[in-house]
């Protein structure tokens, strides 16, 4: 059983995540009303894209980074066995982050700070923006040090053993993320911080992109690889098997990190700074990540398949029916691959130059974005805090249907708010705009894939909101404590030494730099070789 400080650790890190998450979608319901011109009264530009920012900002960067962290302290303390290394460290993150968080939501909810998740350039944002998202990645980076210093002290105690695999991935994680968010830092602290602050006069608009393209797409592989850990380790024992090849999921996870990260250009296929060699061997990395995707679709499913024909199931499919679908992590494993495939689908669209220039920036694209995020990421979070939270408050879930019926209704306004996003896109519909009421014939015919979108967001909001008050129900109720334990799955064949290859980074540390280097040397090196002009802000 998990200590009691861990677990007061990893509670507040949820309900920060959770919290935050509740707000972005009534936010997000605001905005699927306000942007289809449907209701006037609440029709606001201004209004709008502080909403949308403040959205952005909560799911991509708050719900996900706190749920991380919490979760990686979870899996370090009960895979590893151990206690954790350095609490008051660990606080230390916390609490920088969660002081960054506050700061960023000033200027956020006060609309100063409206320049979306992405705050390109020439859009400037307040300074407390930009500080504010330092120190959540500051307080993170904290976090990537706790775990990589527990998985080695862990592997000199036991040098001979294999890394547990949920330990394995986790730190796969915080090194990717030490990578990835390289970029981003860079960008803000020597750019956006002394343009906003009025030390510089411009700033290269060009670099900056390149810039947070480092750090764009990887972020995905960030959030995704915790739901990655719960479908390698959770399901299989959840739905009654075990894990079918541990070699496959250590495999997967070094392909994410290793392929995850230097394919950012795809976010620049239009853009002039940067040239076509590039794009290309940007274009081709980001195909090659779909392997890890297909190694874990792959795994899973046959681990599932374990689970199905032990519980009785026979015949090519009748193993489906014999899984337990209600029970949650099972019940999100399923609905997440579905909303994978579909999402991985519109993936391929966007990874190829000729098919991204016909959906590039419309409504496709946030039709994609929320299927493989809010679909396939978020329902695992979900199903993660329906595991976790009986093992942190040592109560059981107030109801054993409430969860499965805000699973399928999550699942189900996913649908509703996603195909018409990107049937709309193919119509032509931009994105990133704040009203679609434009009266003519085209737009008309928009309409009534904005009510479906309507009718998803109310969808989705009610099952958040669910899901919280399920979480804190659990919380709250006047319960006996009991013990329960954090189980992962067995896997075939049972305990045995992997290859030094799979149970270890150094390598593949080298590997990164190279590519890294290969991919964004010269496309960063060429800013400060020619002579490039930099921007004014917006407005002046």
């Amino acid at each position: 059983m998990i200590d009691k400080p861990t677990r007061f650790l990893a509670l507040c890190h949820f309900w920060v995540a959770f919290g935050a998450f509740a707000l972005a979608c009534v936010l997000g319901l605001y905005q699927v009303l306000e942007r289809s011109g449907l209701v006037p009264a609440i029709q606001s530009p201004g209004v709008y894209f502080a909403s949308v920012s403040t959205h952005g900002v909560l799911m991509a960067f708050v719900l996900t980074t706190f749920f991380i962290m919490g979760f990686g302290y979870v899996v370090a303390v009960s895979s590893l066995k151990t206690p954790l290394w350095n609490p008051k460290l660990a606080w230390a993150g916390f609490g920088i982050a969660a002081f960054g968080v506050a700061l960023a939501a000033l200027p956020l909810l006060t609309g100063n700070a409206s320049v979306l998740y992405t705050f390109y350039p020439p859009l400037q944002a307040s300074v407390l923006f930009y500080l504010g998202a330092t120190l959540l990645v500051v307080g993170s980076w904290l976090w990537c040090v706790v775990m990589i210093v527990m998985h080695s002290q862990w592997k000199a105690a036991h040098p001979d053993e294999t890394v547990p695999l949920p330990m394995f991935a986790t730190t796969a994680n915080a090194i990717l993320w030490l990578w990835t968010s390289a970029g981003v830092a860079l960008e803000v602290l020597f750019q956006l911080i002394p343009w906003t602050l009025g030390w510089v006069e411009t700033v290269d608009v060009g670099l900056a992109r390149t810039l947070f393209s480092w750090t764009l797409h990887p972020i995905v592989y960030f959030w995704l690889i915790p739901a990655y850990i719960a479908l390698y380790t959770f399901v299989p024992k959840a739905a009654g098997g075990e894990l079918f090849s541990h070699d496959l999921g250590r495999a997967a996870f070094l392909m994410l990190v290793v392929f995850g990260l230097p394919i950012g250009f795809h976010h620049l296929y239009m853009d002039p700074e940067q040239g076509s060699g590039f794009k290309l061997m940007h274009g081709v990395g980001t195909f090659l990540v779909a392997l890890p995707t297909l190694l874990t679709g792959f795994t899973v499913i046959a681990s599932m398949e374990i689970a199905g024909r032990r519980r009785g199931g026979s015949g090519l499919f009748g193993w489906i029916g014999a899984l337990p679908w209600r029970e949650p992590l099972v019940l999100a494993a399923i609905l997440a691959f579905l909303m994978l495939i579909a999402g991985g689908f519109g993936g391929i669209v966007n990874a190829s130059y000729a098919m991204n220039a016909m959906v590039h920036n419309t409504a496709w694209v946030s039709g994609h974005f929320h299927l493989i995020f809010a679909g396939t990421t978020v329902i695992l979070y979900m199903a993660v805090g329906y595991y976790i939270w009986p093992r942190l408050t040592g109560k059981p879930l107030c109801s054993a249907s409430l969860p499965v019926i805000q699973l399928w209704s999550w699942f189900l306004g996913m649908v509703l708010m996603t195909t018409p996003w990107h049937i709309l896109g193919l119509l032509g519909q931009p994105r990133r705009i704040s009203s679609v009421a434009y009266n003519s014939l085209l737009t008309l015919a928009w309409d009534p894939y904005e009510l479906a979108m309507i009718v998803g967001g109310l969808v989705l909001t009610g099952s958040a909101l669910l899901f919280a008050y399920i979480l804190w129900q659990s919380q709250a109720r006047p319960a006996a404590e009991q013990a329960f334990e954090v189980e992962y799955a067995g896997y075939q064949p049972a305990d045995g030494p992997v290859h030094p290859l799979l149970n270890g980074f150094k390598v593949w540390n080298v590997a990164i730099l190279g590519l890294m280097v290969l991919n964004f040397g010269y496309p960063i090196l060429q800013f400060f070789l020619a002579k490039t002009f930099g921007s004014i802000p917006w407005g002046y």
